[in-house]
Formats: structure tokens, sequence, C-alpha cells
């Protein structure tokens, strides 16, 4: 029974020491000297200040993209043991002793490194020979700009990271589609391009094009499987439902994880939380949430509110009015009716307050029990302090000609009545029958007289007579629906005081009864998903901001950072030789794959059917890569760098190994041939590394260079290699 004691256990493995060597090599060049310079760094100073907010707990919106790529740079800096105290202010500061620059850059330049050993992990995966996969990892290996973006708190390294590893991870599975089929292994790299697809698009909405591309690749494998008779359905449904599940259904939900975190994280009131409506503020610690806690649930009438524009721009505003009138002429000549003003107001303030009262009574307290407002009831929003009614009538608006004037109504005693009841729609209601509520409920005010709707114009801010408050209009002939015209109750009380100035001095007042407003994580995602994709930042044009056609040619770089008295400096540079060998190979590629075409076509076939489905299947994911991330940003109305290339060139320099073993194996046909062929090679590489080296001061930013020795690196008139003033 023990018999298996009388011989030693062996353990046998195979190692590539060539993978295992560009792996200790990308890690040396991605690590080295990690900690220089030890400040900030460009876009460091953007993303810094969101991990800073991570360590303090407190909520932000990026409109850059999702939060993993974020969560990822935090959690080097929690490892780090870092408080968030820093001021993340300018490029070129000092970093402080409570900073772990080492631990905040360590991920991205992780994810650098194992770029390198990717790269030679898809070449052979897609059955070129090991030279070919050599080639390509130490093109990648020596690749100025991409050691560069790797070595700094960027996101662009993990980016890239993911894309190569979802890549690898579905040629690995489709190699085995053929032996072994559900298999374990099998299982594995299907799960991990799905997981990797989404980590991708996690990081950054560049991550989407790749997927989009795996994607269309797993659609046409698997229409080709369709066409093979000795598949049953069965079989193949199998096959379909496996995609389905790890290259869709897992992405999605690990797409909601990261958001899931992001919002676990981040439970405490900020100052990006502003943008976010009433109920996602009050779900937040502190903030809103101090303001709201204790108030009561359903809207009734008698209630005290304050009404805020679900719109938020130009920016949020609450529903106001003062004893201020309207001039009786404008400025252009038109009249108006002199009544008191109402605006929309970005600020708190006493006047923000309404009270709900029913048109058919006139006590402006809650009675008991409460009667609740549904959707659909009539009533009047009478101000709280000067006691007027919100009205509207046939007078254009201030700003807006086309619209409505809204006032609070002055009885003049001409023949201008009162017109100041209004029907609430609550529009995100479950049913004719609900209740109108507060923060939840989103509602339109419809004026009975006029079918108008309230609404905030967006317009420019009023005149001086109107304090540069926000103009509110009545919206005619409104069937669509619009944020601007949509309110939700954010304060409400209770009114208990029918007296004027108790009712005053209750305004001020804290509520008392307690109700939870939780949102369900669903609509936070929901809500922060479409800030995310609907915020927009003002582009404003950057000194180093560039234009997609720059990039073929690196006509532009950027300067990364400055030593305040060296001249020492760091820069996002290409490896000119890599990238202009990069465009020939996609040039040559071209060219021959037209020529293929058009001979084949004419059934002439100048290479074995083996050597053109791998030549096809090599130029789908190497040229597919390339084009779809990089055609897309000529579509994008947005400030554009040079760092938004790396993805799409990265996939460019993987098709020159690949060009270069076709050529070598197709085109030289004679021994003399393919050693002159080889030589070019080994002189092509040279220069490369002679590129590598000689810019290898502006992408580690060191040894310091002499006035004479920076003006030598400026190849092109466009680089901007910065010189100091003797």
């Amino acid at each position: 029974m023990l018999g298996f004691l009388k011989e030693p256990v062996v353990v046998t493995a195979k190692i590539n020491v060539s993978l295992v060597a560009l792996t200790v090599m990308g890690l040396m060049s991605r690590l080295w000297g990690l900690c220089y310079p030890r400040a900030v760094v460009f876009d460091e100073v953007y993303y810094g200040q969101f991990v800073s907010l991570y360590m303090k707990r407190i909520f932000f919106v990026d409109d850059s993209g999702p939060p993993f790529g974020h969560m990822l740079l935090a959690l080097g800096g929690y490892l780090g043991g870092f408080d968030g105290n820093f001021l993340w202010n300018r490029i070129g500061a000092e970093y402080s002793m409570n900073v772990p620059v080492w631990s905040l850059r360590l991920l991205p330049a992780l994810a650098g490194a194992l770029c390198v050993p990717l790269a030679y992990q898809i070449l052979v995966e897609l059955h070129f020979s090991h030279c070919a996969a050599l080639g390509a990892a130490l093109l990648i290996l020596l690749e100025n700009s991409l050691i560069t973006q790797s070595r700094f708190m960027l996101l662009e390294s993990i980016l890239i990271f993911f894309i190569l590893l979802a890549v690898l991870s579905y040629l690995k599975f489709y190699n085995l589609q053929k032996d072994s089929a559900f298999s374990g292994s099998w299982w594995f790299w299907l799960l991990l391009t799905g997981v990797a697809c989404s980590c991708a698009v996690g990081v950054k909405y560049m991550g989407l094009f790749t997927y989009m591309l795996l994607l269309t690749t797993a659609g046409l494998h698997f229409w080709h499987m369709i066409g093979d008779q000795n598949l049953s359905n069965v079989y193949l449904l199998c096959h379909f439902l496996a995609r389905g599940l790890a290259l869709i259904i897992i992405p999605m939900g690990l797409y909601l994880s990261f958001f899931y975190v992001h919002l676990a994280l981040l439970y405490r009131s900020g100052p990006h939380d502003q943008i976010m409506t009433s109920a996602f503020q009050a779900s937040l610690e502190g903030g809103l949430a101090r303001i709201t806690q204790g108030q009561p649930l359903e809207v009734a009438y008698g209630s005290q509110i304050t009404l805020r524009n679900v719109l938020g721009k130009p920016m949020q505003c609450w529903l106001h009015s003062h004893t201020n009138t309207y001039p009786i002429r404008y400025e252009n000549g038109r009249g108006s009716s002199h009544q008191q003003q109402v605006t929309c107001y970005p600020f708190k303030d006493v006047n923000n307050w309404w009270i709900v009262k029913d048109p058919g009574m006139q006590q402006l307290v809650v009675s008991n029990p409460p009667r609740p407002v549904r959707h659909g009831h009539i009533v009047q929003l009478v101000h709280g302090i000067t006691t007027r009614y919100l009205n509207t009538h046939d007078v254009a608006a201030p700003l807006s000609p086309h619209s409505q004037e809204v006032s609070c109504y002055i009885d003049y005693n001409i023949s201008m009545p009162a017109q100041n009841l209004w029907r609430v729609e609550i529009v995100n209601r479950e049913s004719d029958t609900d209740v109108w509520k507060t923060i939840l409920s989103e509602v339109r005010f419809v004026h009975v007289n006029t079918s108008a709707v309230l609404k905030a114009s967006g317009l420019s801010s009023l005149p001086e007579w109107g304090y540069r408050q926000l103009e509110v209009v009545g919206e005619k002939l409104s069937k669509g629906y619009h944020q601007s015209m949509v309110w939700n109750v954010e304060e409400h009380r209770y009114g208990k005081s029918q007296e004027q100035k108790e009712r005053e001095v209750e305004l001020h007042s804290p509520t008392q009864m307690d109700i939870s407003k939780n949102l369900s994580f669903m609509a936070k995602f929901t809500e922060l998903q479409w800030k995310i994709l609907t915020l927009k930042n003002e582009d404003t044009e950057h000194k180093y901001s560039s234009s997609a056609l720059d990039w073929i040619t690196m006509d532009t770089n950027i300067a990364y950072w400055l030593h305040p008295t060296s001249g020492a400096q760091i820069h996002l540079l290409g490896n000119v030789a890599t990238w202009a060998s990069a465009n020939a190979a996609a040039l040559v590629y071209l060219c021959l794959s037209l020529w293929y075409l058009l001979r084949r076509r004419r059934k002439i076939y100048d290479i074995p059917e083996d050597a053109w489905q791998l030549w096809i299947s090599a130029g789908g994911i190497c040229g597919g890569g390339w084009a779809v991330n990089y055609l897309p940003f000529f579509l994008m109305e947005k400030t554009l760098f040079l760092y938004h290339y790396l993805p799409a060139v990265t996939f460019q320099i993987l098709l020159i190994p690949v060009v270069l073993q076709h050529l070598s194996d197709h085109l030289c046909r004679s021994v003399l041939l393919k050693s002159m062929f080889s030589a070019l090679v080994v002189a092509w590489f040279s220069w490369v590394y002679f590129v590598y080296c000689t810019f290898s001061p502006v992408t580690y930013g060191q040894p310091t260079l002499a006035l004479a020795e920076l003006r030598a690196l400026r190849w092109k008139d466009t680089w901007n290699i910065l010189i100091r003033k003797q």
C-alpha cells in the first residue's frame, strides 16, 4: 500500500527561458528608478486627486471613464499607507514625505512590464516563429513611449495590459477549440477573455474598441462552426451559450461590480456630488444628508418645500422668489407684467421655500392626518416669505420671448387676473395614483390655464435687475420630456404655523420625523453611469493637444516633467524607428493583401492556403486592433493627446514581425536572399536599439543632458524639447 514511497517523487516542469528573460527585462525597464522624479508628473496631477478622494472615502465623478482604473491606482496608495493628504494643484510640485510615490506608480509599471511577455505569447499563439515572437516582445520592451507612460500614476499601461491579456486569452481559447473543447483550460481561457475585456472597459472606455473586435472575431469563428455539418445542433447551442456567458454576461456583471465597489468605498459627501440628484446626494454621509435627515416622505397639502431643478445645468438651482418685481420695460423695449420675480437660484436660501396649498381651502398648514398630494392633483404654490402665489400668463419671459413669464402674482387691481393653478405630474411614477414623495419623485408642474410647463430655461443669467439669477419660464405646448422641466422636493417639513411671522421662524427650524430614503444600487449605478456618459467638461485647447493625424508620423510630443534647476526632463516620445517601421509594415500588409486577393480572384495562389489563413488571422488581430483603436478618434470631439494613440500603436508594432516573417518565408526564395534579408533585419533592429538609447535620457529623466545634447534630440521642428535660456 505504501509502495509508492520506495521511489522518489519527481516533478518536472517546462520553463520557457526566453519568456522568463523577457519578463525580467520588462520589469527592469519599467521599475528602475521608479521614484524618480519625486514630483508630480503631467496627469498625475489629475489622477492623484481621485486617489486622495478614495483614501478619504469622498464621492467624486470623473467624466473620463469608469472607476476600475482609478481604484487600481488607489489600491497602490492604500498598500503604501497613503492618507490622501496632498494638494494636487501643480505639475512639478514636490511630493511630501507622506506620499508613497513608489507604491502609487507600482501597478502601472507592473502592467507595462507584463506587456512584454504578453506580446511574445500573442505571436506564438498566432503560430508565428519563436524569432518573430521574440522580435515583437523586444520592440515593446524598447518602445520609449510605452516605458514613459507605464512609469507614472497613469492609466494607459493598465489599459494596454488588459487589452493584450484579452487578445492572448482569446487566441489560447481558440487554439484549444479543435481538440480540447469544454475542457478546464478551454473554459479558463474563455472566461479570462471576458474578464480581461471587462477590466479593459472598466479602466477606460477605449477598451470597448478591442472588446468589440474580439466579439466580432468570436462571432465570425462561430459562424464558421455553424457551417460544419459534423457538429450537432446541441453541440453548437452549448458553444453559443458558453460564449454568451463568458463574453457578454460575465463582463457585464463584472462591470457592475466595479461601480458597486466604487460606491461602497465613496460614501461621504464631497464637492462632486452637487451634480447628482437630490436622492443620490441624500444617500451620502454628510452634505445634503445632514439637512434632509428626518424629513417627511409624503408631500401633503400644507407642506413647506424647496424645489430643485433636476437638470442641474448650467448649475444646480432651486425655485426662488423675492420681493423685487420685473422691470416695466426690458432693455429691448418689450414690456413685462411688473409682477414679483421668480428665478432659479443656485444657492440655498430662505426664499427658496414654497408652501403646497389646496386651492379649495385657505389654510397653509398640514392637517391631521396629513392629506398627501398625488399624481394629477391640482395645487397652488405659495412663496413662503412673501405669501404670493406662483403664477404664469400670456406675457413673454424676459430672456425667452417665445415662452411665458413666470411670476408671483401681485394684485394691481387691473384686468390681469391670477392664474395660479398647477397640475402635479409625477414623471417617474409607477401608477397614476402615486403619492408625491420627497427627493424620490420627479415632477412636472403643468399650468392649468395655459398648459405651459414650469421650466428652468438654461439660458444665461438675468441682468442686474434680476441679480444675475437664472431664468424660469412657462414652456408652451411641451409634450416631450426634458430634465429642465422636472423638479424634485429636496427639503421638506410639515407646516404647523398659520400666522406669517410664526411661519417665517418655522422655515428656519429643523424637522422632526425620521424616514429612510436610501437608493438601490441599480438606481445609483444608472444615475452615475448616465452622468459619466453625458457630463462633459469644457474642452479647452491644451499646449500639448494634437490631432489624430499628428500621431502616425509622431509630429507631436508631450513634455511630462522638467527639473526646476538642472534641465533634466521627461517627454512622451515614441521610438522613431519603431513607429516608422510600424507604418511601413501596415502599408506593406495592406498592399500585399490586396495583391493576394486580386490574384486569388484569378485563381492564382501565390502562397499556400495555411499561410494565407495565417496572414489573414494575424492581420485581423494586429491590423484590426490598430484600426479600431485609432480610427474612432477622427469622430471624437474632445481634446486629444499623443497617449491616446498608444493602444493602437501597440497593435501596429505587433504587425512588424508578422510582415517580416512573411517576407522571409514567401518572398525571399533563395538562400542568398534570405541571408541578405536577415542581415537587413539585424541592422534595422540595431537602429531601433540606437534610437531607444538616444532618447532614454528623456524617457527616464536621467542623466541630465547638456544644452547641445538637448538640441540634438529635436529631430523634428514640431517637437517641443525644453531648453532653458542661459
